[in-house]
């Protein structure tokens, strides 16, 4: 079993990514949860077709310590499972503790059982407060992809991940696959992200081009791979899938400085 997390900056497609990646893997057969991890409870729901999903953390609010999985966990598109953590209300508590108790909840109900091939967790942001740290602390996630752009703060967010990952390599043994691109449409994109993935030492692994048909699927509550199948953004996430499947490449990144990161901004005519 594969324990992969997603980061990036917030807004930056990260639950898009892993639904449809995840949609992918299950259309080639593999047995797939996604764990939310955003409070906005929203990691899950092209998968479950638009299904409100009651999060962990109001379970627990509710009913207490005494719930079975299957009141938190729900079978979406292709026999995905799905849980989503939740988070505090509003005002009140760090929302990263909302992961951290759904991870040992679901350790304590079984829910990571032999037959799973992969478990994704949708972080939200970027890593600022531990509790969002967790999958990284404590060795949850094994691999992690950051989802990034050619814009400059998203691939500010995704240098400060990095230096995250950095910091928990050696204790909490995760690595960075690599760089996921979801293309904003900016100028020399492609470039600058091979450029900034070769810098941190890793890979861009797949640059998914922008295309309204995301937006249309999402409209529709579901995936681009189960709304239009045939089209061709349907492939795109094919091959993300693919290539995160049969990727081999995992390093501990090597954040780059401020400075460093502007110079490379500049050298794709993003900085004047």
């Amino acid at each position: 079993m594969r324990q992969v997390a997603i980061y990036g900056k917030g807004g930056i497609g990260k639950s898009t990514t892993t639904q449809n990646l995840t949609a992918a893997l299950a259309e080639m057969g593999k047995q797939v949860l996604i764990v939310g991890c955003d409070p906005k409870a929203d990691s899950t729901r092209l998968v479950l077709g638009g299904m409100h999903q009651r999060t962990v953390l109001d379970t627990l609010r509710e009913e207490g310590e005494d719930i079975d999985l299957d009141e938190i966990l729900k079978i979406g598109y292709g026999g995905i499972r799905a849980v989503e953590s939740g988070g505090p209300e509003p005002g009140v508590g760090c929302a990263g503790r909302g992961i951290i108790t759904s991870i040992n909840m679901l350790e304590q109900l079984g829910a990571y059982t032999d037959e799973l091939d992969y478990v994704f967790y949708d972080v939200l942001g970027d890593v600022v407060c531990g509790g969002f740290a967790m999958p990284i602390r404590e060795g949850k996630a094994e691999e992690i992809y950051i989802v990034a752009s050619g814009e400059m703060m998203a691939m500010y967010a995704a240098n400060n991940i990095s230096k995250g990952i950095q910091k928990y390599a050696n204790t909490g043994g995760t690595r960075l696959g690599g760089i996921i691109c979801n293309s904003r449409k900016v100028d020399n994109e492609l470039e600058m992200l091979e450029a900034f993935a070769k810098e941190l030492g890793t890979q861009l692994i797949h640059f998914v081009p922008r295309d309204n048909v995301v937006q249309r699927a999402e409209i529709n509550r579901k995936t681009v791979i189960e709304y239009l199948p045939e089209e061709a953004q349907a492939d795109e996430y094919r091959t993300l899938a693919r290539s995160i499947d049969d990727n081999k490449m995992f390093v501990i990144p090597k954040p780059m400085t401020q400075e460093r990161l502007e110079e490379i901004l500049m050298e794709f005519g993003m900085l004047d």
